[in-house]
This record gives structure tokens, sequence and C-alpha cells, in this order.
């Protein structure tokens, strides 16, 4: 087993780990940290540490889980350190450990503000690995010539997810997200479909760690609550599609979608927003949300598809052993490999 790879979360509101129910209310930043974590055990020395973590520390899946202070150098001394979302953590980690090798993992769209960060993660020489491709070249256009070495590595899905013999109900559609992206929009978007086609019906899984006002919801809504991932997968095999006609909100990655494909539920996604068009297994889910003929006309098609062919499919760059295998090369890359990130820009 190589040197330790520490990772550093600052910002998760409470904390977490691989134990089951330590993510429930959590985001899928937490889920995808415990899931990667816990995948490289068995290569390297991994220790997540997290500001919330006020209690002793958690072992799980191989994996130490303990608190972290911002003011002290981590005590297990690691190879790499890898911080997840703070622009202003990595520097003070490199400072503090000066022979490590630093790195953002960046899961979300920065703000404003980071833009005046970045020359010290420059300077610092931090690396950033985002979620998704788009998400990369969206991070190098807002930088611009101040950003520092950027690449990506895709999110994860479980190799075991594929389809089964479950029926597929062309009148039940599917919402899987937190409603602050644009749950509001798609109930105005469902209504104009009902009027269409009477009988859908809209479920929609909130996990739950977000409150945010959407509005009243349309008759054929039927609110699920928060779910655990294996009752959410199964409403995904159950589902026409991913109902996600918003403009509203960018996903850097959209691991839903990935999901729901992987099981052979299409996804109904606005076209050139985020990562959707990299991360659909097709581009026929991508299409012009807000114009109600086509959203029509594309539950129409996968209404009519049912049972003569595959809805959807996985893609293979997202699953499990592909990720954890290039995230073990991030991390066994020395000083002289470093550059090659830059590589993945293109």
């Amino acid at each position: 087993m190589s040197g330790g790879i520490t990772f550093v979360d600052t910002l998760a509101p409470r904390a977490y780990s691989g134990i089951r129910g330590h993510l429930t209310g959590l985001g899928g930043t937490e889920a995808t940290v415990v899931c990667i974590a816990q995948s490289l055990a068995p290569r390297f020395r991994i220790t997540v540490r997290q500001s919330a973590r006020q209690g002793p520390d958690a072992l799980s899946g191989g994996v130490r889980y303990g608190r972290f202070d911002i003011g002290r150098p981590l005590p297990e001394a690691p190879r790499v350190i890898v911080v997840v979302n703070s622009w202003k953590v990595a520097p003070k980690m490199a400072r503090m450990h000066p022979d490590a090798r630093v790195i953002v993992w960046q899961h979300v769209f920065p703000g404003r503000h980071n833009r005046a960060l970045a020359p010290a993660l420059r300077a610092s020489g931090v690396e950033v690995i985002c979620v998704s491709a788009a998400h990369a070249e969206w991070l190098r256009q807002f930088l611009g010539t101040g950003a520092p070495s950027i690449g990506h590595i895709h999110n994860p899905i479980d190799d075991e997810l594929v389809p089964d013999d479950t029926p597929r109900d062309p009148d039940l559609m599917l919402f899987a997200s937190s409603p602050h992206k644009g749950l509001g929009q798609v109930f105005r978007r469902f209504e104009t479909l009902k009027q269409r086609v009477p009988s859908m019906r809209l479920v929609v899984a909130d996990p739950g760690y977000l409150a945010w006002p959407s509005g009243p919801a349309p008759a054929g809504v039927i609110p699920l609550g928060r779910l655990e991932k294996p009752k959410l997968i199964r409403w995904m095999r159950r589902s026409l599609c991913l109902f996600y006609p918003q403009d509203q909100f960018a996903e850097t990655f959209g691991l839903v979608i990935a999901e729901a494909n992987a099981v052979g539920c299409p996804a109904l996604l606005q076209r050139g927003l985020g990562a959707n068009d990299e991360v659909a297994s097709d581009l026929g889910q991508c299409i012009d949300s807000g114009d109600p003929g086509a959203v029509a006309a594309r539950i129409a098609d996968w209404r009519n598809a049912i049972g003569r062919r595959p809805l959807a499919t996985a893609r293979a760059e997202f699953r499990l052993s592909h990720v954890v295998d290039q995230w073990a090369a991030l991390l066994n890359a020395g000083v002289a490999d470093r550059p090659r990130l830059h590589a993945m820009q293109d």
C-alpha cells in the first residue's frame, strides 16, 4: 500500500461516513466522497477529515473519518491532500504541508469571489479536478489566464446498475433532485404536458437537504419524500423517464441522470445546459425543453418504444471501476508527472 491520502471536507453541514444512515439527508457530494474514498481504500491509506465532526473518529470501508483543525497540520502527514470544494483551505494545506500534493476536488460552479482566489491556487501549485469535461471547460473560461491546472474525472455509478425485467409504466415520470434544481419550472412544464397527455403522472423524490419554494404541485404530482438509494433505483426502473425539463439550474455532472440511464430510464433534459449533453447516454435525451411540442414528441417516442428497444444505456466511462482507476492513476502520479494533468484540458 502506497502513502496516505487525506480528503478534507470543511463544507459539509454535518459529519458523515460510509456507515449505514450517515449520509441520510446529505447531498451527492458527500455520497461521492464516501464512494471514492472507500473504493480507493484497498490501494491507499485513506483518511477523510471533516470540520463538522466533533465526536470520535469513525471507521468504515477501510477509511478513517476524523476531525479537521484548520490551525494544525494533518497528523497523518499525507502524501496527497484532496480538498473538497474549498479554494480558501487548499493553499493553507499547501503551506502547512510543503511536501504534499494538494488537489481541489470541485463539485460545484464556484462564485465570483473565487476568481480572486485562483492566483493563490496557482502560486501554491494546487491542482483542480472537476466532475465533468463541461464543468472543467466552464471553469477555465471563468478563470481565464490565471487558472491553475484543471482536469476532470467523472462521478461514478455502480458497476452493477443494469436494466432488469421491471415493467416500465408509460404514464409515470420521475423527478429525483433537490427542489432548488428547477422543480418549480418542471411543475409548470408538466402541467403543459398533461394538457396533451392527461394520463401522465410525476413522482417527486426529494433528498431533503435543502428547503426551496417550488409553488403548488399540479394535479398528477405524487410526492415521495426522501428515498434510500435502492428505493430510488426501483422508481427509475418503473418510470418512463427522468423528467427534468428545466433551464434554470446547470448540473456539473448530474449523477441521477447517469444512474437512470444505467437502468434503462432516459432523461428529458435541456440541451446545452451544464453537463447534460455529456452525461446523457444519447443526445436524443437533450432537447429544447421550453418547446411544449418537442417535450410531448419525445415523451410519445419513448412511450411507443417500450418493449421494442432499450430507452437508455449506461456510459462505460462512468462505471465505478473505471473512475476509481482514474483516481488511482492521478494519486499515484509523481511530481514529474503532474504537468500531464494539463493534457486533460484538451
